[in-house]
């Protein structure tokens, strides 16, 4: 069955209560090597339902990947050679690069096709958006996609659902374009470029552990061959790497011997409204030597498209805050800073500028990290009588907030480059 015919049958029924008529599209064009799709609606009431694309291979098997209006993530596999039973669970094992395989349940819509959902925040979704192949097991057949296209495809269907919400369908058109994304996942700002023979960069780091366990992000030692950290006004060690969480943005390094103080960790959950106080290194040697503080508030307890491992913050973060803690205002950490939005894309994509919209990783996350490394870290607790001024946070802050610089020898250098 050819691919176009292919992207009509799914994508109706991938959103459709009832039959495949229920849904109409495409509306615009997503482009991505043998990817192909567009903006849906659903054909009763003209709504906007959902953006996707998806292609055929050489074994026969049509895949198609889907984002609902409210961000909703899916997988839709179809082949003409199935005979399923609507309603009846369809068991699938997906594997991504090798790793350990996901047993997920797909739900058939058809005689011929599989919808499989993936939640925003679930380890399915985030092994699919940085694998580059991905095979799956179903009914006695094994199935192998090529996802090297991936990179340019989801931003693409996020640019597409963010478009059509603004303009509607009839300002459609070719979504694939890798200048202009409408919605970009967090992600760090880059590091001003750096001298041609100076391989480094910096990030923020906090004291964790009374054994010298120091947290700061995972994209701000990834690839480094050497990592330093030293307090303000204080001399550089040098830290080893201990363990890393790419798919939370996480890093735990350690010095070679204890720190004076310690951060500590907030046990109950931070509020939306809730004032923070975000402390960390931007720009170091730009601006300033020492660390900066910036307040601002809990925005929401969820990221882009419902990502509930961040929050959302107004306090102005900037390239050099990654990995730097995010206070409550009694001065527990309730976050690591992870990201700004970024504006020029969003600017491009939508003609305006978004303002503090910054992002930082919840203390679950960080929790559950700490404790699969075995690291023995301290607790508080929040309630009105611990609430400090904003100049107290920031000295006590001092004696466990780390400048953390990453170095790339040369051999290294040309693969990867130290961000934060």
């Amino acid at each position: 069955m050819r691919v176009a015919i292919w992207a009509a049958v799914v994508a109706a029924w991938l959103f459709a209560s009832a039959t495949p008529s229920s849904a109409r599209g495409p509306y615009g064009s997503i482009t991505v090597g043998n990817w192909k799709g567009g903006a849906f609606t659903d054909d009763k009431s003209g709504a906007f339902t959902h953006c996707s694309a998806g292609s055929t291979y050489q074994s026969g098997i049509f895949f198609m990947v889907a984002v609902a209006a409210n961000g909703s993530w899916r997988l839709g596999l179809a082949h003409d050679s199935w005979r399923l039973t609507p309603g009846e669970a369809f068991p699938l094992a997906l594997t991504f690069d090798g790793q350990p395989a996901f047993n997920v349940y797909g739900m058939p819509l058809g005689e011929k096709l599989v919808n499989v959902e993936m939640p925003v925040n679930s380890a399915l979704i985030n092994q699919f958006r940085k694998a580059r192949q991905m095979t799956a097991f179903a009914q006695g057949q094994l199935f192998q996609f090529n996802l090297n296209q991936t990179a340019q495809l989801l931003p693409a269907l996020l640019n597409c659902v963010v478009s059509v919400k603004k303009n509607g369908v009839a300002s459609a058109g070719e979504f694939a374009v890798a200048t202009k994304p409408a919605a970009a996942p967090p992600q760090a700002a880059p590091n001003p470029p750096p001298q041609k023979q100076a391989k480094s960069g910096t990030g923020t780091g906090f004291v964790v552990s009374s054994s010298g366990h120091v947290v700061t992000n995972h994209h701000v030692i990834d690839g480094c061959s050497e990592i330093t950290g030293n307090l303000s006004g204080e001399a550089p060690i040098k830290l080893r790497l201990v363990s890393s969480d790419e798919t939370n943005d996480l890093a735990l390094l350690q010095a070679p011997s204890p720190f004076k103080d310690v951060a500590k960790i907030r046990q109950n959950a931070i509020l939306v409204g809730d004032g923070v106080v975000a402390i960390g290194y931007p720009y170091h040697g730009l601006l300033t030597s020492d660390f900066t503080v910036t307040t601002g508030i809990v925005s929401s307890l969820s990221g882009i498209l419902n990502d509930t491992r961040f929050l959302q913050i107004s306090a102005a973060v900037q390239p050099g805050n990654s990995g730097g803690p995010l206070f409550d205002l009694g001065g527990g950490v309730v976050g690591v800073v992870a990201a700004k939005l970024d504006a020029v894309r969003v600017a491009r994509a939508t003609g305006t500028i978004p303002e503090n919209i910054n992002f930082a990783i919840k203390t679950g996350a960080l929790r559950d990290f700490l404790d699969n490394s075995a690291v023995q870290y301290q607790s508080a607790e929040w309630h009105d009588a611990t609430k400090r001024e904003t100049s107290e946070i920031a000295k006590a802050a001092r004696g466990f907030t780390l400048l953390v610089t990453c170095k790339v020898n040369e051999q290294t250098a040309g693969a990867k480059k130290p961000g934060n």
